[in-house]
């Protein structure tokens, strides 16, 4: 009799919890479409028609899944030597060669046009979306929408959702082709939305500045990103070079950048053990895994690329991957 009332109120129990999930779920959900009726009265105030809004946010909906993937970023410490062996493999160098002969004519044009050598162009778009095969299947404004309701970085996310829809207005891409990673990051060079408002390119002046489908379009954006922030095509990103005694002054910080002759007086060689190169250069001294792992001199096209991606793995993985592009593989 007893073991029946225990199973009877462990039944009840789950089913309780069960609601208790459902419940908060129907409340999220709730919550969400409650945020997004916000979102609708701003968009107004932005000079979109009601309309217009209705329609384009018909299809808008909650992506917990984009929240998840923000929250659970990977905490897994990888190399820098993990971390190149995964990016800038010998298939992706040999693909990047094959894109580069492909589009060679293109390429060096635009290149030419706004001082961005082309192996870095390949290189940024190998890095960002395997030249244009992984692009992100997200809705969009479903992501941005999502992510700004989560609240960590709501002014972030809202100011990209409303440049999203600058960009649908402006006709650059239909409504349903509006996709992109789980974080907004959009078409072939990943620009988020407000990035594309300031530095996607209408290169071949059909009225679209189509970054997901044409290739002009694509590499003068990231030419024209990378020009705007700086770039300078007479120079070129780093070396990796060799400690021959301890140091103590390294990393992006301008106030630590100094003449290639001051590093060398300071103990640093080339990676091969020879003298640095007699040019007057400024570069800074980074060391991503200490000094235990690759050790590099960047320069002012590096401090371009952090512009790009913060992260210095990812500025040298298009470093070294614009490298094996020069070189052949």
């Amino acid at each position: 009799m007893m073991r029946g009332v225990g199973i009877k109120l462990a039944s009840l129990l789950w089913l309780a919890l069960v609601s208790a999930s459902i419940q908060a779920e129907e409340k999220t959900q709730a919550g969400f479409e409650s945020y997004v009726q916000k979102l609708k009265s701003e968009a107004l105030s932005h000079g979109f028609t009601q309309p217009w809004i209705n329609t384009t946010f018909a299809n808008i909906k909650f992506r917990p899944t984009v929240i998840k993937s923000d929250k659970n970023q990977p905490e897994k410490k990888i190399t820098l030597d993990d971390y190149l062996a995964t990016r800038v493999p010998d298939w992706k160098v040999k693909q990047a060669l094959e894109a580069y002969q492909t589009h060679k004519v293109l390429l060096e044009k635009i290149g030419k046009q706004y001082g961005v050598q082309p192996r870095f162009i390949v290189a940024l778009w190998g890095n960002e979306s395997n030249f244009g095969k992984i692009q992100g299947n997200f809705d969009v404004l479903s992501a941005l929408a999502s992510l700004a309701y989560e609240g960590r970085r709501e002014k972030l996310f809202k100011d990209n959702l409303f440049a999203a829809l600058k960009i649908l207005q402006e006709g650059h891409v239909s409504r349903d082709a509006l996709k992109g990673s789980w974080a907004g990051a959009m078409g072939q060079s990943q620009f988020m939305p407000m990035s594309f408002l300031n530095y996607a390119v209408d290169y071949d002046g059909d009225g679209k500045k189509d970054i997901w489908h044409t290739p002009a379009d694509v590499f003068a954006s990231i030419a024209n990103y990378l020009a705007k922030e700086g770039w300078d095509d007479a120079g070129t990103w780093g070396r990796q070079v060799k400690l021959t005694k301890p140091i103590s002054q390294f990393g992006l910080s301008k106030s630590k950048m100094h003449p290639l002759h001051a590093w060398q007086d300071m103990g640093v060689r080339r990676f091969d053990g020879r003298a640095l190169p007699t040019v007057e250069i400024n570069a800074s001294l980074i060391m991503p895994d200490g000094e235990e792992g690759r050790i590099y001199l960047v320069y002012n096209n590096f401090h371009t690329l952090m512009k790009w991606n913060r992260s210095s793995y990812f500025g040298v993985a298009v470093g070294y991957l614009s490298e094996r592009i020069k070189r052949g593989y």
